[in-house]
């Protein structure tokens, strides 16, 4: 069973471990301080997004690149920053997250199905993840991470830091969007 190599079985973990910050999130006060609650959670969010980069560094480093792999690793990046999302926009229906959840979602389901059909036409490599797309990642984990924490820390206001770093990411999904969409546009005018 060559899908069940190392770095794949990483990946998979960063799937299961969704449920796991989900349960934090709304585990009740009387279990739980709201602190520690936050605190774990977040933990968790970024021991996934850890893996996230350990996977594909695994993968090329012991030669065990997959199909499966290459198929499973983004579905469960999109998984996470979209629960992140949910469970944050749960907390805080202000529009302006809303919308910045609205944005990164909906972006990540664009570009999805935009390479999907790339590589049913032998398209793909016009739209492969882009530097820009890399950053945006990085900026999500971040933004994602601190508004999960939501503690000031040392002063911070690391909820607001958060969600201003989550916006220069919705910013930059939507630049990166572009990006892909205009390579892929002489394939979508046929």
């Amino acid at each position: 069973m060559v899908f069940l190599n190392v770095p794949n079985l990483i990946t998979m973990s960063r799937i299961i471990l969704i449920p796991l910050i989900i349960g934090l999130f709304y585990l009740p006060d009387e279990w739980l301080s709201f602190d520690a609650k936050n605190e774990l959670a977040t933990a968790v969010f970024i021991l996934a997004a850890i893996t996230d980069w350990l996977d594909g560094y695994l993968a090329r480093r012991l030669n065990q690149m997959s199909a499966f792999g290459a198929f499973l690793d983004p579905v469960a990046d999109k998984l996470i920053v979209a629960v992140a999302l949910v469970l944050l926009v749960s907390k805080d229906t202000r529009a302006l997250i809303v919308l910045t959840a609205a944005v990164i979602i909906g972006r990540e389901i664009t570009i999805s199905a935009l390479r999907e059909w790339m590589a049913e036409i032998g398209a793909r490599r016009k739209v492969a993840v882009s530097l820009l797309g890399k950053y945006k990642t990085v900026l999500q984990i971040v933004g994602l991470s601190m508004m999960l924490y939501r503690i000031d820390l040392l002063g911070l206001p690391i909820y607001r830091l958060g969600v201003g770093l989550t916006e220069v990411a919705a910013a930059a999904t939507l630049v990166s969007m572009v990006a892909y969409l205009r390579a892929a546009w002489p394939e979508l005018r046929r």
